[in-house]
């Protein structure tokens, strides 16, 4: 039964049953609803000490199912599914719901139309608005003497034009004109002033406005920042709870104790829950999972509700509409698996055979060039947009053949799956290494040099990775890029191109190539195309990237499917930043691995061991153990003053003699800016670009005369690719010739054209 209080306290209370997840159902809670807050708990005891989720009704949505059911959601970011244990009972909750969701709005009404309370950074828009003040009185002091001089320059005019020496008409006329412009100069003048007088007014009276945006976000902010406080004390609570529940959940099943094993079970187990979306590639279309910090595996129950609501009190998440997986149960410990760790011991053995390199620790540092915007429009004036040179302080010494070797970094990945005997096992390996390449972007917002026509990049890293690659700048546009790399029982080829979007505040980078893997001892052949990248903050802000979309990563052999769903970053969503989620399957939908993760860290898998069926029809996934696939290696000191390169990115682009004389560490504006002699760079960056547009309009020329003589005219040839049609997808693609790593042994470099200056 409800209990009301007083009307002056606005208040209403009593128990409901509140949706938690399909193994509880429905659970009794207490809720007490005041002030526009709905807030409850476990019990009346535990109003003094621990709320267990408050909902704000002021944006939220209140109505009913059926006759005894409530539901309320608050803007789409949580739901909350009630139950009352009558229709008359549920009238009662709907009515003072309303009540309180109208109070609360009014409140809020009020508190907008309030006077801003002052805050110290109010100062500084105060500040700016009487520097607007002064330099108005500063331009008024100019249109005064303008005035003054304007009035002297008329009353001369005039004075000269009623002069006999100007009886001639040709000369009168003259003086007309002049005195014309003259007023016309006034006019103008005044014009200006008024202007700027409008200018400050509308400052003026925009300064409140902004402060109160600005006092909002600040108050938001704190906000944020005690809840994210109280859920780390929350969490370390919840931790030692969970603690001791395992501890008398072991000791009660030694002496053979029949308590309740419920409670003991969730709360050892719901503790700590991330929830997080993932696309399932067959017929359940999405699929959501609650993974356990704990250092034990789980099972995943898949059920047809999304999440409409959190519990910070183990409830787990409240699902509605969509796949859940929640977490239900653990048994074994989170380590790798011996296999797994027996291969990485074989790599490191193959690996010490082969003399290493000395390889260099650092580059210089980069220099502090501040960028002369007005130098770089005024290269713009009279130039198609086309022809603008940008100069290299957008960018960083290295070229875009060099980023695609960098994503190598971690072919540990792939030498694992290569010596994976299981598909879906190698799958988990491979996706793990697609996940890797993208780390690298969480401090570089820097671009790479754009290739030239021709331009080549080899990276024989065979004595420490075991790997080598070739890549080279097969079209010009659209821009494409061709790479092929041969490592231990694997290689992998793509081609790279791409489609921007520039929309003001950021700039989408949309990946149009297909990358290809295979795996020699299976002979397993896995395709897949990149996410999106997107660079924030373009015109005004510190820029940072993310990596967001979704990714299938198939088999052809077999049909397997690794789908991935990289998680837009939102500073507002509960979810983890930079997050990855993956589901693996076979080609008849059968779920076989779990992957979790993210992009910029480490990513971790489990195998699924066992599907139950017999929980009403919803499967419920027994998993493995979780282990790490991939983990990011820490940068190396001082990375922030050398454009936070990897330890592998600073090696790119060291010298190396033997290379082809089109390979971009030859590059001469490229191997200027490294050396922190950036004018230099930009006068060779000009000259380059300027040589290729000649080499490109004179094939055109070409072109055009044997189109005219009835000839066919070849088109560019690539010189270490060619292309064919790809058998796994049909679509057209280059592919390396083979010939390069002969080519270097015998140093014949005949065929390579002259690209640098």
């Amino acid at each position: 039964m409800a209990e009301t209080r007083p009307q002056h306290q606005a208040q209403y209370r009593g128990w409901l049953y509140k949706w938690t997840n399909y193994l509880r159902g429905y659970q009794k809670r207490w809720f007490v609803l005041q002030n526009g807050l709905l807030s409850y708990y476990r019990n009346q005891a535990e109003m003094a000490h621990t709320c267990r989720g408050t909902i704000n009704l002021a944006n939220a949505f209140i109505h009913t199912e059926d006759s005894n059911t409530i539901v309320i959601s608050n803007s789409g970011s949580s739901t909350y599914y009630l139950k009352a244990t009558s229709e008359v009972e549920r009238q009662k909750w709907v009515t003072a719901l309303e009540l309180a969701k109208a109070e609360a709005v009014k409140m809020q009404d009020t508190e907008s139309d309030e006077e801003d309370q002052p805050q110290p950074d109010k100062n500084e828009l105060q500040n700016t608005v009487k520097l607007l003040g002064s330099k108005l009185e500063d331009m008024t002091t100019c249109n005064d003497l303008i005035a003054k001089h304007g009035s002297a320059l008329q009353r001369a005019l005039s004075e000269l034009e009623s002069m006999e020496i100007l009886t001639n008409s040709e000369h009168g006329s003259k003086a007309k004109v002049i005195n014309e412009r003259a007023t016309m100069f006034r006019i103008t003048s005044n014009a200006m002033i008024n202007a700027c007088t409008e200018y400050l007014d509308v400052a003026q009276s925009q300064t409140k406005r902004l402060q109160k945006l600005f006092d909002y976000e600040h108050e938001q902010r704190m906000k944020l920042e005690d809840m994210v406080e109280q859920l780390a004390k929350e969490q370390v609570s919840l931790e030692v709870q969970a603690k001791k529940s395992l501890h008398l959940q072991k000791n009660g099943k030694e002496k053979g104790s029949t308590g309740s094993d419920e409670d003991d079970f969730y709360d050892a187990l719901d503790y700590r829950a991330d929830e997080f979306e993932v696309a399932l590639p067959h017929e359940i279309m999405t699929h959501r999972r609650m993974l356990s910090d704990t250092s034990e595996d789980s099972h995943i129950i898949l059920d047809d509700r999304s999440s409409n609501g959190s519990d910070t009190e183990q409830d787990g998440q409240e699902a509605r509409g969509s796949t859940v997986a929640t977490v239900v149960k653990s048994t074994h410990k989170r380590n790798p698996s011996q296999e797994s760790i027996k291969r990485t011991e074989s790599i490191d053995s193959a690996s010490s055979m082969t003399q290493k390199r000395f390889r260099r620790p650092l580059i210089p540092p980069r220099p502090s060039y501040s960028l002369n915007l007005w130098s770089i429009m005024k290269n713009c004036i009279g130039k198609e947009l086309s022809k603008i040179p940008m100069p290299v302080n957008f960018n960083e010494p290295l070229s875009m053949l060099q980023r695609l070797s960098e994503d190598f970094e971690y072919s540990r990945c792939l030498d694992r799956a290569a010596e994976s005997e299981d598909s879906a096992e190698q799958l988990a390996y491979l996706a793990a290494f697609t996940i890797s390449s993208y780390s690298t972007t969480t401090n570089r917002s820097t671009k790479p040099f754009n290739p030239l026509l021709g331009e080549t990049y080899e990276c024989d890293r065979m004595d420490d990775y075991g790997w080598k690659s070739i890549a080279e700048q097969v079209s010009h546009h659209p821009p494409t890029a061709a790479l092929h790399t041969e490592g231990r029982g694997w290689s992998v080829w793509q081609e790279f191109t791409m489609a921007s979007k520039f929309r003001g505040k950021y700039l989408q980078i949309i990946p149009l190539g297909i990358s290809h893997a295979k795996f020699t001892k299976s002979g397993n052949h896995y395709t897949w195309r990149k996410v999106t990248t997107t660079v924030h903050n373009i015109i005004v802000g510190k820029l940072w990237v993310d990596n967001h979309g979704e990714m299938d990563i198939i088999n052809h052999k077999n049909g397997d499917k690794c789908h991935l769903k990289f998680s837009t970053y939102s500073y507002f969503s509960r979810d983890i930043p930079r997050k990855v989620t993956g589901v693996i399957t076979t080609k008849e939908g059968d779920a076989k691995w779990v992957l979790t993760g993210t992009w910029d860290k480490k990513m971790e898998g489990a195998k699924i061991l066992h599907v139950d069926e017999s929980n009403k029809g919803k499967p419920v996934f027994e998993t493995g153990p979780h282990f790490t696939l991939w983990e990011k290696k820490p940068l190396p000191p001082g990375a922030e003053k050398m454009y936070f390169f990897t330890r592998l990115a600073l090696e790119l682009n060291e010298p190396e003699e033997g290379v082809a004389p089109t390979d971009c560490r030859i590059r001469p504006d490229q191997r200027l800016m490294e050396d922190g002699k950036w004018d230099e760079a930009n006068k060779y960056k000009v000259q380059l670009e300027d040589k290729q547009r000649a080499a490109r309009k004179k094939r055109e020329l070409e072109a055009e005369e044997a189109k005219k003589k009835g000839e066919d005219f070849p088109p560019y040839t690539p010189t270490w690719f060619v292309r064919k049609t790809d058998s796994a997808t049909g679509n057209p693609i280059h592919m390396y010739n083979g010939q390069y790593w002969d080519c270097k042994q015998k140093q014949d470099w005949s065929r390579c054209p002259e690209i640098y200056i």
